[in-house]
């Protein structure tokens, strides 16, 4: 392995999240990524002061390109588009549940698609990858004042409907697993109990399976579309606890094969938000790895 490899394997993580976070599917990630190393591979790199820079700049701009054409695609997707979920290590230290926080939860990554290209890539540099604004400005080809705008009027819009991640990690895994046993066991009362009543489910089957073409409104709603799956199932409904992107989510299975990944907002010991990833392609990744193809 030569250097220029070396280096390049050394920035994947970061290019990676960089380009996940802007595009929010892991297959076009992992493309944008390929072009990178393509590039990479073929650049003067004695030409190259700054082999990091370089590489995050090449990825931002074509996640921004990327991200241009995908919104125009995503305006005639079947139902609702949901980010395509991706596994995650759990955090090994306290340092590490502070520094990831809830920037690449699906909830968040939602938020972002109300943002312009550009927006979203000089938020998501400054914000979450400690780009200072000379970075961004060269990156994004804009004046410096104008990222410090663009960043501002980011944080503004996202600043309130941006989920609240008010318990702890060790209750929400605990509230989660309570509610995947109740709704194993069609314990009715416990699934409502653990929604808000003002809870809201979406979901995304991509037009190849069945889902809601709008948001599904109020917890006793939801708490009986979970109960009905159970009767309708019974001991053939299973759930696993897994942390998908940073949080610990539900995979859902029906008859041993995966049917949903399911990630939640909690508030005050209450579940106030599911989203329920159904679309086969968005969970080809994650069946592969915990089996139940979809």
């Amino acid at each position: 392995m030569d250097d220029a490899t070396r280096e390049f394997d050394r920035l994947r993580p970061r290019l990676q999240g960089i380009a996940y976070r802007m595009l929010g599917s892991v297959a076009e990630a992992e493309d944008i990524v390929q072009d990178v190393w393509l590039r990479w591979h073929a650049a003067a790199r004695d030409a190259i002061e700054n082999a990091e820079a370089w590489l995050v700049a090449v990825t931002t701009r074509h996640s921004i390109d990327r991200l241009r054409a995908a919104k125009t695609q995503r305006e005639h997707y079947a139902g609702i588009w949901l980010p395509e979920p991706q596994i995650t290590e759990p955090p090994a230290t306290p340092e590490e549940v502070t520094e990831h926080a809830d920037d690449v939860s699906v909830a968040f990554l939602m938020l972002l698609e109300r943002l312009t290209p550009e927006a979203r890539a000089a938020f998501l540099l400054r914000e979450v990858f400690d780009a200072d604004y000379p970075e961004v400005a060269d990156i994004i080809g804009k004046s410096e004042a104008a990222c410090r705008q663009l960043v501002s009027r980011a944080k503004a819009q996202l600043r309130e409907q941006r989920p609240r991640r008010s318990v702890p990690r060790e209750v929400y895994r605990r509230l989660l697993h309570t509610f995947a046993r109740a709704i194993e066991a069609g314990d009715f009362a416990t699934i409502n109990a653990l929604l808000a009543d003002e809870a809201t489910l979406v979901g995304d089957g991509g037009g190849r399976v069945p889902s809601f073409p709008k948001p599904l409104l109020g917890g006793r709603r939801i708490a009986q579309l979970f109960y009905a799956a159970f009767l309708r199932y019974g001991k053939g409904v299973r759930f696993e606890l897994v942390m998908l992107n940073d949080q610990w989510a539900l995979l859902r299975f029906i008859e041993d094969k995966l049917e949903s990944a399911q990630t939640f907002d909690i508030e005050d010991e209450r579940i106030v938000r599911v989203q329920v990833q159904r679309n086969p392609d968005k969970l080809r990744r994650i069946a592969a790895i915990h089996g139940g193809g979809s």
